[in-house]
């Protein structure tokens, strides 16, 4: 408790929180203050391996066969967070979540006549660890009698065990590998787990047969969904605590040929980047945004694909604006995180709230920005131009492949020119691409042809140099960690507002843009490809030619 105090600046009040429940389930306190949230496993393990003079081992670290103890049950190792690695001489190294454990220390010395030395690992990789390595047969059979059409069983299935520590295995491996989402498809010949990491879809260890119907249920009860109905897709949400800080997911079923198929959106509010750098703006375009952004009312558009980070984009101007003085409102379909300070509404069809009827009734609740998830149809359209009209900041996503379109799509839905050119701001439109690995990448002359097809200015004597994917530890192979956005920005001003006023065409508005000084989505692209922050292929992947 000493540790916890001086070390990861638990409060008091927190630490007695912790025993009052380490006294009403009797699990061990390293459980109990990671799974509260109250510290993290990262933070736990250092606080311990630094008092006490510890080695502190990685997963990475673990020998690829850990030393099996058969004296040492495997029930005991999990329910102590302890895991043999090696064994020298008289003396059995130890990894352990608490290395204070006396009881689990003792016993393991006592089964196997040697003396134990203590290191400290993450609970959650020793977790992973021994769920590999002492997977028992009784778990395979307990896995093995799942009978679909019994759904009183199935009920009891989802609270066993072996399905239980399956699912949120699942869940904090998604969470270790900075996954975005979880794809769990059935097959008939096994249950394929895919992990969404930096965009791309990447097979993950698949589940046995006879896992699909409990680990699917296990996940619907969590999310609280109906586990009876199978026919028809569900959407929930769940909120669970992986490595010390709380995680949000968002659950969508389906059904399919050989059982329902699920999709969990990692939802990470500690990883949250609400701060235009963090996002990829340069300082150029961060001085436009944010000078849009400072207007005391109109309309700021985010376009782009599915999943190319509008909706981030949109809580960092929010959180730009969030002030004791303003009043913000959201209407979003689904809510993906929660804002302090912001009243968020979630859209509900099957009573008639949409985008529209909720704009429509914040404006009688006196707000001072409103962000509408999506610009969906003419009726939107209409009240959030009407909204801006009298004084208020509107901030919503737009489909449209780039900042210029989205003024001839606003048009087609049939907003008059003459409001559309006094009421719009700003246009951005972004791409996600990954972000190279900065321990391992490696610069490389580019192929002087294509250097000429895209424009690239150089020096007459200078081939300019981009940066490639190689792959390290440290990215797990791939070449590349996380991912960041490529931007093209529109400011209206008054020349690009007498082109909407004579209802310009999107080639018109994109050369009067480029004109006036503003960057394209793969021009941006490319000035990050040569600071080495994303690959050229990357750029030219998501940027199609201007």
């Amino acid at each position: 408790m000493a540790i916890l105090r001086r070390e990861a600046a638990m409060p008091e009040e927190a630490l007695a929180r912790a025993r009052l429940v380490e006294a009403e389930t009797g699990e061990t306190l390293d459980k109990i203050v990671t799974r509260l949230g109250l510290i993290s496993e990262d933070a736990l393990a250092g606080a311990l391996a630094r008092t006490l003079e510890l080695p502190l081992v990685e997963a990475a670290d673990f020998p690829a066969e850990t030393a099996t103890v058969p004296e040492v049950s495997a029930p005991f190792l999990r329910d102590r967070r302890a895991l043999p690695l090696r064994i020298d001489g008289a003396v059995v190294v130890v990894a352990m979540a608490n290395p204070l454990d006396r009881e689990a220390v003792e016993g393991i010395a006592f089964a196997t006549g040697r003396r134990v030395e203590r290191c400290v690992a993450r609970g959650g990789d020793i977790d992973a660890a021994i769920d590999r390595l002492y997977r028992t047969d009784a778990a395979i059979e307990v896995e093995d009698e799942v009978d679909e059409g019994d759904l009183e069983r199935l009920k009891d299935l989802v609270s066993d065990a072996p399905v239980i520590r399956a699912v949120n295995r699942l869940i904090a491996d998604a969470v270790d590998a900075r996954a975005s989402d979880i794809h769990l498809e059935p097959t008939e010949d096994r249950l394929a787990v895919r992990f969404r990491i930096d965009g791309l879809l990447r097979d993950m260890l698949s589940k046995p047969p006879a896992m699909r119907a409990p680990v699917v249920s296990r996940i619907k009860v969590m999310a609280g969904l109906n586990i009876a109905e199978r026919r028809l897709p569900q959407d929930g949400r769940l909120r669970l605590t992986v490595r010390g800080h709380e995680i949000d997911l968002r659950v969508a079923t389906a059904p399919s040929i050989h059982g329902e198929s699920v999709v969990m959106r990692i939802l990470d509010r500690a990883n949250l980047a609400l701060d235009p750098k963090s996002l990829g703006f340069d300082a150029d375009l961060e001085a436009q945004f944010l000078g849009a952004l400072a207007q005391p009312h109109g309309i700021i558009l985010v376009t782009g694909p599915t999943g190319s980070g509008k909706t981030t984009t949109l809580y960092a101007a929010l959180a730009h604006l969030n002030a004791p003085e303003r009043k913000l409102m959201t209407i979003e379909d689904p809510i993906e995180y929660r804002l302090s300070g912001v009243v968020q509404s979630q859209v509900n069809p099957a009573i008639g709230y949409s985008f529209s009827s909720a704009l429509r009734s914040f404006l009688r609740q006196d707000p001072d920005v409103m962000m509408v998830g999506e610009i969906r149809d003419a009726e939107t359209a209409q009240i959030a131009v009407q909204a801006a009209l009298t004084g208020h900041m509107i901030l919503s996503t737009l489909h449209t492949n780039t900042a210029a379109g989205a003024v001839t799509r606003l048009l087609d839905m049939g907003v008059e020119p003459f409001l559309l050119s006094s009421v719009l701001t700003g246009v951005l439109a972004q791409r996600l691409v990954r972000r190279l690995c900065p321990h391992c990448r490696e610069p490389y002359a580019a192929d002087p042809a294509l250097i000429e097809r895209l424009g690239i200015s150089a020096a007459p004597d200078e081939t300019p140099v981009f940066y490639r994917p190689i792959g390290c530890p440290s990215c797990k192979g791939s070449g590349y960690s996380g991912r960041m956005a490529v931007f093209e920005f529109i400011r209206i001003d008054r020349d690009m507002a007498g082109l909407i006023l004579h209802r310009a065409d999107t080639r018109a508005i994109a050369a009067a843009a480029a004109a006036a000084g503003y960057s394209t989505l793969r021009a941006d692209g490319i000035a990050k490809a040569r600071a080495g922050l994303t690959a050229l292929e990357e750029v030219l992947r998501v940027a199609s030619e201007d």
